[in-house]
């Protein structure tokens, strides 16, 4: 590829990103029914007709935001599975890597707020649906399988590994989801607060 080439698939792959971005914002804030092609266009400075050069409908932007979420998500999770690391260590490095998101990136507190819209709403596209279905259980999991090791070591609670791993992603999205409302007004919690609901 040309230095020509390399130059204009960057920028190309930038302007992409940024609408990812604004469409996130909005789908968030609105949903998909009440978000207009016009809305995402005017938000990420660009023509209507420009954005059609990125994305045939508002629909395939939908469904590509649900399909990066669990990628990331799902590949952080198996990768905090694999660490060389006593399951209560894990459990308490996803608990402080997760409320570090939550703290200083808007973009993963939105994220959570639309996922979870996706995932009860009637107008969500088929094909996320679809991603949906296959990947939104990934992390429970894992943190499932790593609660259950940790049970065998005595540091986690001996109550049902599964419930456990609902407990945890609940209070994650819950968290998450408060600030994405609240913004500035939110005040994380004290780690200990969280941890003693998992560590015996």
């Amino acid at each position: 590829m040309t230095r020509n080439a390399e130059q204009s698939q960057k920028m190309r792959d930038e302007r992409r990103e940024d609408i990812l971005r604004h469409a996130l914002r909005l789908f968030a804030a609105k949903g998909l029914h009440a978000t207009k092609i016009s809305d995402i266009a005017a938000s990420a400075e660009m023509s209507q007709g420009l954005l059609y050069h990125y994305f045939r409908s508002k629909e395939e932007i939908f469904t590509e935001l649900i399909r990066r979420a669990f990628e990331r998500m799902n590949s952080a999770a198996l990768e905090l599975e694999k660490l060389p690391l006593p399951p209560k260590e894990k459990i308490r490095m996803a608990i402080e890597q997760l409320l570090r998101s939550i703290n200083e990136s808007e973009e993963f507190a939105s994220t959570v707020l639309f996922n979870a819209q996706a995932g009860i709403s009637e107008a969500t596209p088929e094909e996320a649906k679809a991603i949906l279905r296959e990947q939104s259980m990934v992390p429970y999991g894992v943190v499932e399988r790593v609660l259950r090791a940790g049970q065998a070591d005595g540091s986690i609670k001996p109550h049902d590994a599964k419930q456990l791993s609902v407990v945890f992603w609940t209070m994650i999205k819950g968290l998450a989801m408060h600030k994405a409302v609240y913004g500035d007004d939110y005040t994380p919690p004290d780690m200990e607060i969280l941890t003693s609901m998992f560590f015996t």
